[in-house]
């Protein structure tokens, strides 16, 4: 792209001595839009498989979160007791930690779109239930080397979690389910799949994925869908077969 303007940059110089164009031809260039590059989201038996092979880890509620609300690392990582009402069974969206500048921070979610009010599957709020009891022990268990944050998934000692340790144990944690290749992200993309696949309005999955539009959406779900797309292909080889 920048040998296409330098190119235009000369001719428009040479035209202009000799006086043949009176424009500028290279508000004519059209820069293609950038390109939304999507994974692929797990079937329903492998976000299963990863589930059983956590069961019994202090992590086990981070990925069942991750899998059934589709919340971005960060946001797992930054999640507080207070963003949580388990007694009307809510998750708000409010922060997130990230690795910047050699440290941890913690900063308010990127835009308004990243933002929202959530409502919890029943399996997801018995297990963050249970995760409060556990975090309660390990709270005790630590002592005085127990460092409040109000975080949801900490550290073993209450600070805000690496996300390359969580990465790292997520690495273990598909290898032992025999899914080598997948990424933590795409537990949000499994989200956005299955929740269209059962009939749940477009409109909505934005909603809950927090999608600032909804072609955003839908294109995962073209993205990871194939089998569907096989399935009605195969519907015209019956009609004209």
């Amino acid at each position: 792209m920048q040998f296409i303007h330098a190119v235009l940059r000369n001719a428009l110089g040479q035209a202009r001595r000799e006086e043949l164009v009176s424009r500028n031809v290279a508000t004519l260039v059209r820069v293609p839009a950038p390109r939304y590059k999507v994974g692929k989201g797990l079937s329903v038996e492998q976000v299963k498989r990863l589930l059983r092979a956590a069961e019994g880890h202090r992590l086990y509620p981070l990925y069942l979160v991750a899998a059934t609300l589709g919340l971005r690392r960060g946001e797992l990582l930054g999640l507080r007791w207070q963003d949580l009402d388990l007694d009307r069974g809510i998750l708000s969206v409010e922060q997130t930690v990230q690795r910047l500048a050699g440290g941890l921070r913690v900063q308010d979610t990127k835009s308004e779109d990243s933002d929202g009010v959530l409502p919890l599957p029943e399996v997801t709020w018995l297990a963050l239930l249970d995760h409060q009891r556990d975090q309660k022990i390990e709270r005790e268990a630590a002592g005085n080397g127990w460092v409040e944050h109000g975080l949801v998934f900490p550290s073993r000692l209450g600070t805000p979690m690496e996300p390359r340790n969580l990465n790292r144990h997520f690495a273990g944690l598909r290898e032992r389910a025999g899914l080598p290749h997948i990424r933590l992200h795409d537990l949000r993309h499994t989200m956005v799949t299955l929740l269209l696949d059962l009939g749940v309005p477009p409109h909505l999955v934005q909603a809950i994925a927090r999608h600032a539009h909804v072609d955003v959406t839908l294109k995962i779900y073209a993205h990871t869908n194939l089998d569907a797309m096989r399935a009605a292909v195969k519907r015209l080889d019956d009609q004209l077969g």
